[in-house]
């Protein structure tokens, strides 16, 4: 199993740039695909970024591609996203997710285990 744990959401202008990490626990992270998704009020669970256990994919969602970077330190069980140039549409919870599998999907459906969720508020 994997646990996971979120931090590094909170408020933010437009424009400005938050680092979300993602720490797990358990002994199958460094084989996992990890993926950031996010879920705004009233809307369904989005897929933001995936990536590989080696690091050989990496995907990004349409609307994040250039301002979203993530990425991922095995040796610290750790996996990151950074993101640029925050708009007020970004603001949602955003999840980390890990899925045992070695292709990287977008659909949340074929992540196994879930963190909790950090809050990411823009402000226009």
């Amino acid at each position: 199993q994997v646990q996971l744990v979120e931090s590094g959401g909170g408020l933010v202008q437009a424009g400005g740039s938050l680092r979300l990490s993602c720490a797990a626990s358990g002994r199958t992270f460094s084989r996992s695909t990890m993926g950031w998704f996010r879920q705004a009020p009233g809307k369904e669970r989005e897929f933001v970024a995936g990536i590989s256990w080696g690091i050989i994919t990496i995907v990004y969602a349409d609307s994040v591609k250039g301002r979203f970077t993530i990425s991922r330190d095995n040796a610290k069980s750790t996996v990151y996203l950074q993101m640029n140039n925050l708009k007020h549409e970004d603001t949602a919870v955003y999840f980390c997710a890990a899925d045992p599998s070695a292709a990287v999907g977008r659909q949340p459906l074929t992540y196994a285990y879930w963190g909790q969720g950090t809050q990411v508020t823009v402000s226009s």
